[in-house]
């Protein structure tokens, strides 16, 4: 796979990197990731994403853009409210990156679309906001072998990891899987939504910055990745601990 004149140019600062490199971009180009959610966590993922190179984003999203979300969901403007969030965050990632192909899923995931969705992704970040939606998304990335970037936020606190519990750790036993880690959803009503709690603007940047990441860590393959391990983030006291589970 070449680049062109262009792409060369536009992913200077990633070439000239010993841990990515020529290879690593093609790896990248090739690769073809699902996000789902275009929101708070998804809008800094598809950005990034789309500003390194990805060959292929898919969206999952069947909202419309809202005046609230405008305080944290960047990929968005205010010349979008009113209009499907796939949609707008096509245009943005094409506005910021024509090289890279959009695949809009503009619908709700469920057990009888999500496998099909799915398997035809190399990598899973799942920045949705809500239980169900992302048990069904880790069981089914359990089941069809994807990695799994996860992501999810509370109004000032944050979690993050990764998982492949289709494969073996050094150690020759299975890594954890998502029901390892929270073995069930909490109680209906027991939490609070986004639109009750609250969120601060910035936090779904960081986190989401973060999942982008291991993205491209689960694509390119250096360093440690969070594997068997949550990132807890504390914006209050400004803390981020690491905890294997």
């Amino acid at each position: 796979m070449s680049f062109s004149d262009d792409e060369i140019e536009r992913y200077a600062r990633h070439i000239v990197m010993r841990d990515i490199g020529g290879p690593g971009q093609t790896k990248l180009k090739r690769a073809r990731v699902l996000v789902i959610g275009a929101g708070g966590l998804g809008a800094p993922v598809l950005s990034y994403l789309a500003a390194a190179g990805v060959g292929k984003l898919g969206i999952v999203d069947d909202d419309m853009v809202s005046l609230s979300n405008l305080q944290r969901q960047i990929i968005h403007g205010t010349s979008d409210i009113g209009r499907l969030k796939t949609e707008s965050a096509k245009a943005a990632i094409h506005h910021l990156n024509p090289h890279v192909e959009v695949a809009c899923h503009t619908l709700r995931l469920d057990a009888s679309n999500a496998p099909d969705i799915i398997r035809a992704y190399d990598v899973i970040a799942d920045g949705s906001d809500n239980f169900a939606t992302r048990y069904l998304v880790a069981d089914i990335c359990h089941a069809e072998k994807k990695p799994l970037i996860a992501g999810a936020m509370g109004q000032f606190d944050a979690s993050l990891t990764t998982l492949r519990p289709f494969e073996t750790a050094p150690d020759g036993r299975p890594y954890p899987s998502y029901r390892t880690l929270f073995p069930e959803p909490p109680a209906p009503g027991t939490t609070p939504t986004c639109e009750e709690a609250g969120v601060l603007g910035a936090l779904p940047g960081i986190v989401g910055s973060m999942m982008a990441l291991e993205v491209i860590r689960a694509i390119v393959g250096f360093g440690d990745s969070l594997v068997g391990k949550l990132l807890v983030i504390d914006t209050l006291t400004m803390r981020f601990e690491t905890l294997r589970y």
